[in-house]
């Protein structure tokens, strides 16, 4: 666990040699509070001394009380200066009615052998003390509760204050920490699947350790680089691994940590961080989500923000400006780059731009291979098979796959963790645990069984689908049950005949429950949203429609940016609009035919299915296969039901020959069946 320091950025208190102490013990307080505690008991005692009735007396007064013979006892104090002080006790004798009583006395004598012989003379006993009391005479002069005042307001507040930086004077400091090279251990052996901006941000890195190499053609080094991408995909990853590869000074801040609540804060902080990077130059700057603070000035319906505009203006200044220095190299990470000022984004602030996009399929084995240096593993891992099933995965969906795999594997007593493990934890990351304690009754299974199980034989019997995978009826997040299929490669475009086989096998599940049960469920909504996707994607931008044509007539579907997006009209004329929608109704009409036509024909082999499934909740790609060729299943399978199994589907992947998938994040699964829909 980092101890505080760390979390607030600070270097760590460092240890003296043969010091055992733990630096976070605040022993500094402790010893204000012992001390308070000491002090304030000696001063109420001298109060106390202070407030008793002491009665001065001459020597000759002295001289008077001891020849009544009412002094019984004395003591001499040696003074600081020439005189000494003789203090004791004389007693009144009772007289017209008052009682008798004791008085203190203190005579300020110069103490000699004469005094001392008129004391035995009198048979009076006393004592001499040669103790220093200059202490007493200080703690009198009232000089002492001031003293402890300030010493109590300087350690308690005004130290505490310096020591968190957060005086009255520091709000326009940088908040940008260092980072400390000895305890960064990132480097780019921890980063994977993005091996293009791997190398452009290593062009920069070796520009910083070797100019010379890079100037002698008359090229300069760029001033910014900013990293577009989704969440998750490795952006501040890639930041710690240039801290810990480039040899010059980092610092890192947040987007945030520029906005305050006080006017002129952020564009003090702005200034006084490149101050820090120029003392440091050559340096690396990183600034975490600049969206924070560099969105498009003047946007929206509000108006602007006066704060983040002066902050964004002091950014703009600093990083190319009219005094602008060469030696300080900004990188920036940011999920939004619609968002940000046109003027941020333009050569000579952000030359550079890296898009660090969703990993393809050699990208996430790799990811998935670096995740998995510390977890004990099975022989039988294949990490291509997981990485298949995992299209639209981010790093981090990775990473917390392998953590989830880990923790299964290690729940279940295993002594490492398997395919079986990292099955489970892909569908737990992707569409959550299972859920078996949902209680279903035969009914609703029955109904979940057939729908699933007509998806699958559509889809098994269609030419341009995607292998099947797996199918299963445990219910699992918002789903009552899932048809999977297991993309061979990495899909960037798409056919028509393998959208419309697509739209055909999500027909697969209502079509199945009406044929068996001759009625419908609303299992079926999230496949009539899925279908309505893809046929108004085909007709309205991807011109697959003969009466549209090759116009995008596609809905203003972008994020509201600008106000003026409020009050865009209609792009397309009404007639349009219906033609759009006939011409939807039109693919999917046709695609509910061709998957009725397969099920009427086949509907042993999907009574079949059904079975299977009802009896072991989980069936792979060979066990489909398998039922759909004799009827019914030779090898039943061993395995616990509904755990995932291993094998890949091979059988049915060699009719898949397109590349497809405009999609960024396509969805592994088909055929959805909503728990609540």
């Amino acid at each position: 666990m980092e101890d505080n320091d760390n979390k607030k950025g600070r270097l760590p208190r460092l240890k003296r040699p043969g010091d055992n102490r733990d630096p976070r013990f605040p022993y500094r307080v402790i010893l204000i509070w012992v001390v308070v505690l000491i002090m304030v008991p000696l001063f109420w005692k001298f109060r106390q001394f202070q407030q008793d009735n002491v009665e001065e007396l001459t020597y000759g007064q002295l001289e008077q009380k001891v020849e009544e013979g009412v002094v019984k006892k004395a003591t001499v104090v040696a003074g600081v200066g020439m005189l000494d002080t003789i203090k004791g006790v004389y007693e009144v004798p009772a007289k017209n009615g008052v009682e008798p009583k004791s008085v203190n006395f203190a005579a300020k004598v110069k103490y000699s052998d004469d005094i001392r012989k008129f004391f035995k003379e009198h048979n009076i006993s006393f004592e001499y003390t040669e103790a220093n009391q200059w202490w007493m005479a200080f703690m009198s002069s009232g000089l002492l509760p001031l003293i402890l005042i300030f010493a109590v307001i300087y350690f308690v507040f005004i130290r505490q204050i310096k020591l968190a930086g957060k005086g009255a004077m520091s709000f326009g400091k940088s908040r940008a920490r260092m980072l400390n090279r000895d305890k960064n251990k990132v480097t780019f052996k921890e980063v994977a699947g993005m091996a293009e901006a791997k190398e452009e941000v290593e062009e920069i890195i070796q520009f910083l350790k070797d100019p010379k190499k890079f100037q002698r053609l008359g090229g300069r080094i760029p001033k910014g680089v900013l990293m577009v991408g989704p969440p998750g995909t490795g952006k501040t990853l890639l930041a710690k691994a240039i801290a810990g590869e480039a040899d010059v000074p980092f610092f890192s801040i947040s987007g945030s940590d520029f906005v305050e609540m006080f006017v002129g804060v952020g564009a003090s902080r702005v200034r006084d961080m490149f101050e820090q990077g120029k003392k440091n130059a050559p340096c690396l700057i990183f600034i975490d989500e600049i969206d924070a603070v560099g969105r498009s000035r003047f946007s929206g319906i509000g108006g602007g923000h006066d704060e983040r505009e002066q902050t964004l203006n002091a950014l703009l200044v600093e990083m190319d400006g009219f005094d602008t220095q060469e030696g300080v190299i900004i990188i920036a990470a940011t999920n939004r780059p619609d968002v940000l000022d046109s003027a941020l984004l333009r050569p000579g602030r952000f030359d550079r731009q890296i898009v660090i996009d969703m990993p393809d399929l050699v990208g996430r084995e790799e990811i998935l291979k670096v995740h998995a240096r510390a977890v004990k593993l099975s022989k039988d891992v294949d990490f291509t098979v997981i990485a298949r099933g995992t299209p639209g995965f981010s790093g981090a969906d990775l990473a917390n796959l392998i953590n989830e795999a880990a923790l299964l594997g290690a729940r279940n007593d295993k002594k490492g963790v398997g395919m079986e493990e990292l099955e489970e934890a892909r569908d737990k990351v992707r569409w959550g645990r299972e859920r078996r304690s949902r209680v279903m009754d035969e009914k609703d299974k029955k109904v979940t069984a057939y729908h699933e199980a007509g998806h699958a034989l559509v889809m098994f019997k269609l030419d341009f689908t995607e292998p099947l995978h797996k199918v299963t009826i445990i219910p699992r997040g918002m789903y009552l049950g899932a048809t999977f299929s297991l993309p061979v490669k990495d899909k960037y475009h798409e056919s028509k005949k393998q959208l419309l086989d697509e739209v055909a096998g999500i027909m697969g599940g209502r079509i199945a429950e009406e044929l068996t049960f001759g009625d419908s469920t609303s299992g079926a909504a999230g496949d009539i949203k899925q279908a309505t996707h893809i046929a108004r994607k085909m007709v309205t931008e991807w011109g697959m429609s003969e009466k549209i044509g090759m116009v995008n007539v596609s809905e203003h579907e972008e994020h509201m940016f600008l106000g003026r997006d409020l009050f865009k009209g209609r792009e397309v004329s009404e007639q349009t609009a219906r033609d759009i929608d006939g011409e939807v109704r039109r693919i999917i009409d046709e695609a509910y035919s061709r998957a009725k036509e397969i099920l009427v024909s086949n509907k042993d082999k999907l009574i079949a299915l059904a079975e299977a499934l009802l009896e072991y909740e989980t069936l792979d790609a060979a066990e489909i296969t398998e039922i759909i060729d004799t009827g019914k299943l030779q090898n039943p399978p061993t395995r616990p039901p509904g755990l995932s199994s291993s094998v890949p589907a091979a059988p049915q992947a060699e009719k898949a020959k397109g590349e497809t998938k405009p999609e960024p994040f396509p969805t592994p699964g088909i055929g959805t069946s909503p728990a609540n829909a």
